[in-house]
């Protein structure tokens, strides 16, 4: 299994597709998931990352603090990493208006809805957003940039995940028995898609965890902790398991992911750590010396000092809030 299967196998996300939305030109909005998230399905949730997907027409989108305006086409999935504030339109030139302001009351559990424009070329698209816990999906959602599109067209697999989203924007309005199941699995697909199709475009010259991935050596010595993570690991070891030296790999891993190779291992041991405390029911110890520590004292320092927490009291913190939603990333 390869590193970024690993990190994926240990994913957790919730989701919902929440609006549908049909604009004609000339419109402009501002947007951001804040709004419908403090009382929507995933109300209380510590990092949401936002998503439109692009039914009919085109527009255009940017940060609102700047940056690439990329054009968007039907079928285009356009991804907030981050939950920033961005702006879409026909036209970013005309006055945007917030897109809160312009949600239409429905009925029950229905979908929201907006209706919005000048009366020309008509764009629909439906909007959505997944949950996760940014202690531990930090990483990974550092490697991604601030806006990012992803472009299906006629792509054989893009039936596949128009198919996908649809499905997600009817369980979200029936709320049918096992609805949270079928969207949290929903959620997922769609994340580990965005970031697949997002590694598999990245410039050469790209840094950070995708693009080591993507690295021959710096790849495989990923995949090695992440298979193995309580064997005890030297950067002697890893190279030779790669077949480089000690030297270049410790350079050429640094470069690509911005920390030593031994810096990663602890980070991640303690980020499956995390997720064992969030999910098995084992003591502390024996997590403990299935990442690799000698002592359960040595494993409650490391965790309180990446988490700001004892273990314990992030296993009772966790528990209190009903197994709170998490995504275990990298370190």
């Amino acid at each position: 299994m390869d590193a970024l299967s690993d990190v994926l196998h240990v994913l957790r996300l919730s989701g919902a597709v929440f609006l549908d939305a049909e604009f004609s030109a000339p419109w402009c909005v501002t947007s951001h998931s804040g709004q419908p998230t403090s009382g929507g399905p995933l109300g209380g949730s510590e990092h949401i990352v936002f998503f439109h997907w692009l039914i009919d027409g085109k527009c255009k989108a940017r940060l609102a603090a700047g940056g690439e305006t990329f054009e968007i086409n039907a079928g285009d999935l356009l991804l907030m990493p981050n939950d920033e504030k961005h702006l879409m339109g026909s036209d970013l030139q005309v006055e945007p208006i917030a897109a809160e302001s312009l949600i239409s009351p429905t009925a029950g559990d229905s979908l929201l809805r907006i209706e919005h424009g000048g009366g020309g070329d008509a764009t629909r698209l439906v909007c959505g957003f997944l949950a996760c816990d940014k202690r531990l999906s930090r990483p990974v959602l550092e490697a991604l940039p601030g806006m990012l599109r992803v472009p299906f067209g006629d792509d054989p697999t893009a039936a596949w995940f128009k198919s996908l989203l649809r499905l997600g924007a009817q369980e979200t309005s029936a709320k049918r028995a096992g609805s949270d199941t079928v969207l949290a699995k929903l959620s997922e697909l769609l994340f580990v898609e965005a970031i697949r199709r997002y590694s598999e475009s990245m410039p050469e010259d790209q840094t950070g965890w995708l693009a080591g991935l993507r690295d021959r050596f710096v790849g495989r010595a990923l995949t090695l902790m992440h298979q193995k993570p309580g064997y005890q690991w030297t950067v002697d070891a890893l190279a030779s398991e790669v077949g480089l030296s000690r030297s270049a790999l410790a350079q050429r891993f640094g470069e690509l992911i911005g920390q030593p190779p031994m810096q990663y291992l602890t980070r991640w041991r303690l980020t499956v750590a995390a997720q064992r405390l969030r999910s098995d029911g084992v003591s502390l110890a024996t997590i403990a010396e299935q990442i690799g520590y000698e002592s359960e004292a040595a494993f409650n320092r490391a965790f309180k000092r990446e988490f700001g927490m004892p273990p314990a009291t992030w296993r009772r913190t966790l528990g209190a809030a009903g197994g709170a939603r998490a995504v275990v990333g990298t370190g």
